[in-house]
């Protein structure tokens, strides 16, 4: 088992506007992002369960040309709200680095 953060070149996130958060993984090499794919551990399942979200709301796109996957859900909180802990979004990826890989 290998975590996510040691296969990927860039785990991040950011706002995709004010009512949504989005998350990229991009690997540098096609090996290590098969790799990650064909173990189909990425889901939405499993994102639904890192961000305490529904299933229904998590977008999950795989886009082989640009060897990565996306996410995309709902802000917890609106950009600003009293309460959101992260106005960019730049600091929610923290979970994903430590998925485990086989």
């Amino acid at each position: 088992m290998t975590q996510l953060a040691e296969l990927a070149t860039l785990i991040r996130s950011k706002n995709a506007g004010p009512f949504v958060l989005t998350f990229d993984i991009l690997f540098k090499d096609e090996k290590k992002y098969r790799r990650v794919k064909d173990s189909g551990v990425l889901t939405r399942e499993l994102f639904a369960g890192l961000y305490k979200c529904p299933v229904e709301v998590v977008r999950f796109f795989e886009c082989d040309n640009a060897l990565g996957f996306k996410y995309s859900i709902p802000r917890p909180a609106f950009q600003g709200e009293v309460g959101d802990p992260d106005l960019h979004g730049g600091q929610q990826n923290a979970p994903l680095m430590a998925v485990e890989i086989p």
